[in-house]
């Protein structure tokens, strides 16, 4: 079997109520850059990472999949997939100009896509390629209705229906100017959703350290299950000293672009809960060895859903280190096999694949050149 093309793609979809807010973002559109492989063969590969929309870098990531990866590609064997990436993470051209950012998410989607055609072409769902089992259940937890731009009332009203839907985790934002309101939203929220159910706060990277260290000494106040991105995601020094001085657990990842970033964090104990993210971290090659190197420090992994759950659902089933997953479903209406909770899990996907084949009108709906 050989590529014989690339088709890049962006597509921009509406986001819940078109009115998202984090500390650091707001956005009416989640972005989706991705590739279509195709082969000789006839099997197609899906892949994609996830953006806010903004045109221009959104622009930048498909160019380089078209211009950088494409070429390396074409012609080979789609099956070889962790030779693939070996070849294009380390082609001199490209590596000279970035090892992050741009030119990682670009290789993520095309990784993504060839792990789709391996796994197609095993006639196997990737989770079961992986070495998964059918009877692994991947706890959800909800962010969906725990933004920032939510008023009091919205947010309280938006947990208590997330629970009542079954889900026994929910995530809130914050990282607002005044702390303080944060820490009274969060007190309503635990007080709306009894003691029983977990919940995870999200800082998007916002504060300095200061800030972070007594906020995150009252965290413990609310049981709070853990503490997410509270300052800059690259200040390994900085989440080490928040560890040691609060009670409640750091979680961090989804901005990490490499495995030396996550082997730093983790060897400086400045990370409790791991959150790799393939689509920004290079794909599922790296991001499994992301989970292997947490793991090996006995270290629980919960990864980040920037493509909103399709193919971290398979990593999730097949690793032992993976506990729980994020439920975002922004993207769910572009996919043939959406993620899909019931009763506060995922359940297992059963088409071949790594879930990511699109609908035939995602692209005739969501498109932008």
């Amino acid at each position: 079997m050989k590529i014989t093309q690339l088709n890049p793609f962006i597509l921009h979809v509406p986001v819940t109520g078109n009115r998202i807010a984090d500390s650091s973002n707001r956005i009416t559109h989640w972005g989706t850059v991705g590739v279509i492989v195709e082969t000789d063969a006839g099997l197609r590969g899906f892949g994609y990472t996830g953006t806010l929309g903004y045109g221009p870098a959104d622009r930048l990531i498909r160019d380089c999949i078209a211009d950088c990866y494409a070429p390396i590609l074409l012609g080979k064997d789609p099956l070889g997939v962790r030779h693939l990436w070996q070849t294009m993470f380390n082609f001199p051209g490209i590596r000279w100009v970035g090892r992050a950012g741009v030119t990682q998410m670009a290789l993520a989607a095309v990784d993504v896509a060839l792990w789709d055609i391996k796994a197609k072409a095993a006639e196997m769902p990737l989770w079961k390629l992986l070495g998964g089992s059918e009877t692994e259940r991947i706890e959800a937890y909800n962010t969906d209705g725990g933004w920032l731009s939510l008023s009091d009332d919205e947010l309280v009203e938006g947990a208590k229906q997330m629970v009542e839907g079954g889900f026994r985790g929910i995530k809130i934002k914050i990282g607002s100017p005044d702390p303080g309101n944060d820490l009274r939203r969060i007190e309503a929220v635990r007080h709306a959703i009894g003691a029983d159910v977990k919940l995870m706060v999200d800082a998007n990277a916002c504060w300095d350290l200061p800030t972070a260290i007594r906020v995150g000494r009252r965290l413990a106040d609310w049981d709070v299950f853990w503490f997410e991105e509270p300052i800059c995601c690259d200040d390994v020094s900085g989440h080490a000293t928040l560890v040691r001085s609060t009670d409640t657990a750091v979680a961090l990842g989804e901005q990490l672009y490499s495995v030396d970033a996550f082997r730093h964090f983790i060897e400086a104990g400045a990370v409790h809960f791991v959150q790799p993210d393939a689509t920004r971290l290079g794909g599922v090659t790296p991001c499994w060895q992301a989970i292997d190197l947490a793991a090996s420090h006995r270290l629980p992994v919960v990864c980040h859903a920037a493509d909103m759950m399709q193919i971290h659902q398979h990593l999730s089933i097949a690793h032992p280190a993976c506990t729980m997953l994020e439920y975002i479903p922004w993207l769910r209406q572009c996919f043939e096999e959406p993620a899909t909770v019931e009763g506060g899990r995922f359940l297992v996907p059963q088409m071949p694949g790594a879930a990511t084949t699109l609908k035939p009108d995602a692209l005739e709906r969501f498109a932008v050149s």
